[in-house]
């Protein structure tokens, strides 16, 4: 069996850091959003990884060579970003016959992957939302299994939506199904998309059961991201409390925060809901449910609900104030 990861997403809803960044990369829970994926199917016994890149995909690269160089990994261009049917396929060649694992790199899910893999059926994720207008939906019958998927349909039969994790063991229906998809038109958008070449797999007889994560956390917005790295750091905290490094005497930590080596933090507070990229310098601040990458250096601010890149500097303003009785001082 393989993994497929597409990453080539430009990731325009979190520029500016995606400018520079590949949105898979980007830090949450002292870990990447790639990485978190990538750790639940090494867990569950996954060793070979198609990874689908684009945009930024040198960097992809470097990064898997580097966290994880015993995996066995292809790596796939997409230069024209068409969707993810389009992604899909541009894998043929490289999965031959095998099972899929397929995983969008944007979304981190709470679910039991041993279990997925070891089904005897193919198996689609899926999670109960609000407004199913957004997302691709499944329409299930009593047992679970797909009657029917739809891509953002305007008038859902459905609050079932599908969260990106697909579990394929009848390949070659697959790419027969996403070739007769690449063949036709284009959505107005220009792309062709996965639910797709999955409805005709239904319509063709191919049996997709449903299953429900547990958690669903798309990571494509700040908002989302922020609270996926909040429930992670929770989770990790409540298995391994960080250690308090002596450096830090100065500083007050409010779990649950994940700092990375080589940090140099005084005189702040720093969490709750915090992750700190490594060899970055903390100066007379306050940090909460804030993501700050590594080699950043931040003096004399307050920041909360907040995303600072690589590399970035941030200075604040210092005031040295003697006030009295009855006072109202208002700085802005």
């Amino acid at each position: 069996m393989k993994a497929i990861i597409p990453v080539a997403g430009a990731g325009t809803k979190l520029r500016p850091l995606t400018y520079t960044q590949p949105k898979a990369l980007i830090p949450i829970a002292g870990k990447t959003i790639l990485g978190v994926i990538i750790d639940q199917l090494i867990e569950a016994g996954v060793n070979e990884y198609v990874f689908v890149i684009g945009y930024l995909g040198e960097k992809i690269q470097r990064y898997i060579d580097k966290t994880y160089p015993n995996l066995k990994c292809t790596f796939v261009n997409q230069n024209d970003r068409r969707g993810t049917a389009h992604a899909i396929g541009l894998t043929q060649a490289a999965v031959e016959n095998d099972e899929v694992m397929i995983v969008l790199g944007d979304t981190v899910c709470d679910y039991n992957v041993k279990e997925i893999i070891t089904s005897p059926v193919s198996q689609i994720g899926v999670k109960k939302v609000d407004d199913p207008r957004k997302f691709g939906v499944a329409e299930l019958n009593d047992n679970d299994m797909v009657v029917r998927m739809v891509e953002k349909p305007l008038i859902p039969k459905s609050n079932m939506a599908m969260v990106g994790i697909y579990y394929i063991k009848e390949t070659t229906a697959l790419f027969d199904a996403l070739n007769l998809i690449l063949a036709g038109p284009a959505d107005e958008n220009g792309e062709y998309h996965l639910t797709n070449a999955l409805q005709i797999m239904v319509q063709n007889g191919i049996s997709l059961h449903a299953f429900r994560v547990n958690n669903w956390f798309d990571c494509g917005k700040k908002e989302t991201l922020l609270s996926t790295n909040a429930i992670l750091l929770k989770q990790m905290d409540d298995s391994t409390p960080s250690p308090r490094p002596c450096h830090y005497d100065t500083t007050v930590i409010i779990p649950p925060v994940n700092i990375a080596e080589g940090c140099v933090i005084n005189h702040s507070i720093i969490g709750p809901n915090v992750s700190i990229g490594e060899h970055t310098k903390i100066e007379s601040s306050i940090v909460s449910d804030s993501i700050i990458g590594s080699y950043a250096e931040l003096q004399q601010v307050v920041l909360n609900s907040s995303i600072i890149g690589n590399d970035a500097y941030v200075r604040g303003l210092s005031q040295s104030l003697n006030i009295g009785d009855n006072t109202e001082i208002d700085l802005g």
